[in-house]
């Protein structure tokens, strides 16, 4: 199966980049081809090297290079270029008649001067239905009014930023990434608007670059607040050197900066070791220790109400008197002769609880009439 040979084209500076496929073309980095788009045609540039890729993992509907721009598509170009500066001045006078609220920021013109298109920002919706109106029958061309952030106003626009050097997004950046101001605290800046804000009014761009690594060397290190022991005694980390990777501690001497190598880590206390209790001694050697022990536990059972023993379990029943008597042979003499002498078996032992029955209660007859039915 054969592989399509495709390539990105960029239509501005540093704008976004969209693959085309590149056909049978000879095509390098930095040339200049015409492409078909939805707009109509225009002209780009190439970024990058031709790539060969299986058609399953291109898109379906991927438009291809017309051909490689002339010396007629370039001076086209530069005609384009020169009246984009005149439609821009006459669309800035017609806003400024009707005093509305819109900045404009660029006009274009397409490659084939089928239609202009003016970029402005506002801070809401703007009412242009007259503008257009005005535009169309001075250009005798289709008009597109098209409305933009202030991000995008600063990367048409460009200029220079902070450090000195040309703006990021009008250089090279091609996409915008998401900034916050926790960047900004990680790296220790001021919280000034006036210094950590672009051209643009919104916060720099630079601050996610480090952003990354300012999160990774700040975990060998300490929180502010927090107090250290140190060899020559407890101290407390008051700020930090993310980059130098030092901290900044405060002690009874006074402030002093020190590298985090330097600060003596303490060492993992180790779990204290539960001492084993002595095994029992056996039943031979240690008799007197089991009895005691025996002894103790059967002290601190609780004893239950009304006790056990000889007390009768039914508290109607009267517990009669046992007359017994012994002989010279230590066998028991029955004085009383309803009374039955007790087994040996069983001496000692506690009575044991009369077996309960379950009394069910006489089925109904349906058949049988209650007085309650009868009333």
């Amino acid at each position: 199966m054969e592989k399509k040979r495709i390539v990105s084209v960029s239509f501005q500076c540093a704008g976004k980049l969209f693959d085309f496929d590149a056909i049978h073309l000879d095509l390098k980095d930095r040339d200049q081809v015409v492409v078909e788009t939805e707009r109509g045609k225009s002209l780009g540039t190439i970024i990058g090297a031709v790539r060969e890729t299986d058609p399953s993992d291109c898109q379906s509907k991927l438009k291809a290079i017309l051909r490689k721009a002339d010396e007629h598509d370039i001076e086209m170009a530069n005609k384009n270029a020169s009246r984009e500066e005149e439609a821009l001045k006459f669309c800035k006078k017609r806003v400024q008649e009707r005093k509305m609220e819109m900045k404009l920021v660029r006009a274009e013109y397409l490659f084939d001067g089928s239609k202009i298109v003016f970029y402005f920002t506002a801070d809401g919706r703007v009412d242009f239905r007259e503008l257009v109106r005005d535009l169309a029958q001075h250009f005798r061309t289709r008009i597109e009014m098209r409305q933009i952030g202030v991000r995008d106003e600063a990367k048409m626009v460009g200029g220079l930023g902070c450090c000195g050097r040309e703006l990021c997004c009008s250089s090279y950046l091609r996409s915008f990434a998401p900034v916050s101001v926790k960047m900004a605290k990680a790296q220790g800046l001021a919280l000034n608007p006036s210094k950590i804000s672009g051209q643009c009014g919104r916060l720099l761009c630079c601050l996610a670059y480090e952003y990354d690594t300012y999160n990774e060397l700040r975990k060998n290190l300490p929180k502010c607040g927090k107090k250290l022991n140190l060899p020559d005694g407890p101290a407390e980390v008051i700020s930090l050197n993310v980059l130098a990777q030092k901290i900044t501690v405060a002690d009874k001497d006074g402030r002093r900066e020190i590298h985090i190598d330097d600060i003596d880590k303490p060492q993992k206390q180790t779990e204290p070791v539960v001492q084993q209790k002595p095994s029992r001694p056996d039943v031979k050697t240690g008799t007197r220790e089991k009895a005691s022990g025996e002894a103790e536990k059967t002290a601190r059972r609780p004893r239950r109400r009304g006790g056990r023993g000889n007390a009768p379990r039914n508290p109607g029943q009267q517990a009669q008197p046992e007359n017994k008597t012994t002989s010279e042979n230590n066998k028991p003499v029955i004085t009383n002769p309803t009374e039955k002498p007790a087994e040996s078996k069983n001496e000692g032992q506690k009575p044991s609880r009369p077996r309960r029955r379950n009394r069910r209660r006489p089925r109904r007859n349906p058949e049988q009439s209650t007085p309650q039915d009868k009333n």
